[in-house]
This record gives structure tokens, C-alpha cells and sequence, in this order.
């Protein structure tokens, strides 16, 4: 599926999933209608009706393990993003136990990492081109400056110690978003998701062609389930790109400083990013750069 299709707001995607499975329902049934007469028509008053039970089956079957798909999918995004937002918070109490001067800095380090990722990686994964090539240089910089400590007691040293592990643990939960902000589900799927919804329609519409009311309200009520199914797949096919997609939130909450205002601008220009507008990523980049 395509990338403006994911990125329309839900109402407009309703309508277009629904006005195109009527669309193609009142196709299959002026088509039917126009080859039921005659021979044809007895031939298609042949078809047994038991067809539609497996037939429908077999089209759930395809829903489910989609959905199984997309809905695991979500889950590991929003686990992993929590994931991450908790192992910084868990820096940011450790780091209590130094100086404030070093508190100061790792403060500042986890506020602008938070930001670039705001700013920067969330319209990259709602596009599904954010990649594992570069290591966050802020997030590098705080693991370097813990490891630079001179722990003076054994407290400090443990806490060294944990502070590493939590940065370790927030760069592999920022490697599996990613990873997952590449997965969709793929045209094959859709594909056959859809030709098989096209063998129930045109098998509902043989088998009540002689009778034009029965066939309407039975090809209606299918195309209708067709159209939610695939709406509510569609709708969360991509965990990053979307109205309902996920959000920054549990991140942000690390730092408040860059969680009001500011971060309404990194939203703002950040989210004009995911549809093509590099300058909007351009200004996000000032508004998320330390004052």
C-alpha cells in the first residue's frame, strides 16, 4: 500500500475503502446480472449455496492471521518505546549519584536525544526509511562521558555500571522501533485478501441471480464486513504512519523541559517530514538543538 494512503486521516480512508468495495461490489453483481440470462442463468442456479460457507471461511482465515500480523507488530513498537523511555528515565536517577556537574551534562544529552528522535527519526519510521547505519552520536556521547567517571566509592561504581547497561538497553530498543517501523503487511497478502473477497461477492451473486433483492442485501452485508476488516487493518498496518499511529509520548515524558511548546513545534514540523517537506525537518532541527 502506499504511502498516502497510510498517511490519510481516518474518516478519508473509511471513505475510500468503503465507496471502493461498493464500487467493486455493484460491479460484480451488474456483471452477474447481465451473464444470468439463459443457459448461463441456470448454470450459475446450479451452484450450490454450501459454497459460500467455506468461501467466507477461508476469507477469515486470511483476516485473522493478518491481524495477528499487524496487531504484534503494534504491541512490540509500543513495548520497545517504553522500553527505551525507561531505561533513560533510569539514567537520569542514576546520574544523582555524581556530581551535578555530570548530572548537568547526561540531563542535557537524554533531552537532546529525546528531541532529535521527536524531531527527526519519527518521520523517517512513518515513511519506513529510517535505518540502523548511524549510531545516535548524542546517545554515544553519554555512554562515553559515563564511562569517562571516576567512581570514588563503591555506590558510584555500581551506578556507573547501571548507567551503562541502561544506555546499552535504550540504543537496542531504538534498533527493534526501527526495525519494526519497516514492517507492513506486503502486496501478496493484500492481494490475496482481496481476490479472495472477489470469489465471495461473485459467489454470492450466482447463487441469488434470480433473485435481484437477495442478492443486493447478501453481496451488501459481505462487501460490508470486507470494507470494515480491511479498514481496521489498514488503519494500523503501519504502527508509525497514520492519525492513530504511535506517538513520541512515553519519550517525552523522560523529560518534561521538551515535552510542552517545544515539542508542539518539533510535532508540528516533524510530522510535515513524513509527507516530503525537507525544511520542515530543517526547522525542527533548530527547535530541538540545546539553547
Amino acid at each position: 500500500m502506499s504511502d498516502w494512503l497510510h498517511g490519510l486521516p481516518v474518516l478519508w480512508m473509511a471513505i475510500l475503502v468503503f465507496g471502493f468495495t461498493y464500487l467493486v461490489t455493484a460491479g460484480i453483481y451488474a456483471v452477474i446480472t447481465v451473464f444470468a440470462v439463459g443457459e448461463r442463468a441456470r448454470s450459475f442456479k446450479a451452484i450450490s449455496p454450501g459454497l459460500l460457507s467455506p468461501l467466507g471461511v477461508i476469507f477469515g482465515l486470511f483476516m485473522v492471521f493478518t491481524a495477528a500480523q499487524v496487531w504484534t507488530d503494534n504491541e512490540k513498537a509500543r513495548a520497545e518505546i517504553d522500553r527505551e523511555a525507561s531505561a533513560l528515565r533510569s539514567a537520569a536517577i542514576l546520574a544523582t549519584s555524581f556530581p551535578s556537574e555530570f548530572q548537568v551534562q547526561l540531563r542535557e544529552l537524554i533531552r537532546r536525544y529525546i528531541a532529535d528522535v521527536a524531531a527527526q527519526e519519527w518521520p523517517l519510521m512513518a515513511q519506513g526509511t529510517a535505518n540502523l547505519r548511524a549510531i545516535p552520536g548524542v546517545l554515544a556521547e553519554a555512554l562515553q562521558a559515563t564511562l569517562a567517571l571516576n567512581p570514588s566509592h563503591e555506590g558510584q561504581k555500581t551506578a556507573q555500571r547501571d548507567i551503562a547497561t541502561a544506555f546499552e538497553t535504550a540504543l537496542d530498543a531504538r534498533r527493534q522501533r526501527i526495525i519494526i517501523s519497516e514492517s507492513q503487511v506486503n502486496m501478496l497478502k493484500w492481494a490475496c485478501l482481496f481476490m479472495q473477497a472477489f470469489c465471495a461477492l461473485a459467489a454470492i451473486a450466482m447463487v441469488h441471480s434470480d433473485n435481484r433483492l437477495a442478492s443486493i442485501m447478501a453481496m451488501g452485508i459481505f462487501a460490508t464486513g470486507v470494507a470494515a476488516s480491511t479498514l481496521l487493518i489498514l488503519a494500523h498496518d503501519r504502527p508509525f504512519t497514520g492519525e492513530i499511529s504511535i506517538k513520541p509520548d512515553p519519550l517525552l515524558q523522560v523529560m518534561p523541559g521538551i515535552a510542552g511548546s517545544r515539542y508542539r513545534h518539533i510535532t508540528l514540523i516533524g510530522y510535515a517530514t513524513s509527507v516530503g517537506r525537507c525544511d520542515g525537518l530543517m526547522g525542527a532541527r533548530k527547535i530541538a538543538s540545546p539553547d
